[in-house]
């Protein structure tokens, strides 16, 4: 069951392991398995789990607030009753139970312990990216995307002191670490609400894109791609300057790769 590929559809995900995914004892290893777990079901039994059942009723109010129940609006909501129950702790208390969800073998529960990262008010830029920072090197996809969409927000406000913080990251060791980077400022990315001062002015953010131009990791590269395809969109011609100019100066097969993928809308309108 731990080495299985993982099913097509929903409905062809056996039911032992909806049960076991659900129940938090198993990690879902495909996209179509991590949409379909029931975060209702598994919310309520973390809550047996941490012994937190008096609880329920916070999450039910946030939960109940939504017009969509689709994954991406469940999760928000299931952080922010989180930091409502936790309210309600001594720091020791809170500490332990945030401790047991980042390390817990669910990765639906690592989601949710990396979006109360990204929405707690009282964290600053800084220490927001600081707490993100092993749910973007998590070994799990679905982490690893919920953790650059958890700290969008925080970054977008406040974009300037971002890209500096985030100068290291992109000169990393971890591929994971460098592609979050970038995935976090795409202009337009997906399943997150536009950067409007990056589509205006995609050059903010070229020191980060520089440093990853020819990364060895197929998973940067595509990211970098990614970001320009994006930039391509409200600034086509920045993009084709960039893409010149990088293939002037690496004429590495990891820059070439790049910058294809950068124009792909570009050579579509022609």
């Amino acid at each position: 069951m731990l080495h299985r590929k993982g099913a097509r559809k929903g409905s062809d995900i056996p039911n032992d392991v909806l049960q076991l995914l659900q129940q938090g004892r198993l990690e879902t290893v495909n996209l179509t398995e991590w949409l379909a777990v029931d975060h209702v079901v598994l919310l309520q039994n973390t809550l047996d789990e941490f012994g937190l059942q008096r609880s329920s009723d916070v999450f039910m109010t946030e939960l109940n607030q939504l017009k969509e129940k689709k994954i991406m609006k469940m999760i928000p909501a299931i952080a922010r009753a989180w930091l409502h129950v936790f309210e309600q702790q001594a720091i020791e208390e809170r500490i332990r139970i945030f401790d047991a969800m980042a390390s817990h073998l669910s990765d639906s529960i690592r989601c949710w312990a990396a979006y109360i990262i990204g929405i707690d008010p009282r964290l600053s830029v800084k220490e927001k990216l600081a707490g993100i920072r092993p749910f973007a090197a998590d070994s799990h996809f679905g982490v690893r995307e919920i953790a650059w969409m958890a700290v969008r927000e925080s970054i977008s406000l406040q974009l300037l002191e971002g890209l500096a913080l985030l100068d290291s990251w992109v000169r990393d060791e971890d591929a994971n670490i460098r592609r979050f980077a970038i995935e976090l400022i795409r202009p337009q990315g997906v399943w997150a609400k536009h950067i409007p001062e990056l589509k205006e002015h995609p050059e903010l953010a070229l020191p980060l894109l520089e440093a990853v131009q020819s990364d060895p990791a197929k998973y940067v590269q595509d990211s970098v791609g990614n970001w320009l395809n994006d930039a391509s969109k409200t600034n086509p011609e920045w993009v084709l300057q960039v893409c010149n100019a990088w293939l002037m100066i690496s004429d590495t097969k990891e820059t070439k790769r790049i910058v294809t993928r950068a124009q792909r809308s570009l050579n579509k309108e022609k």
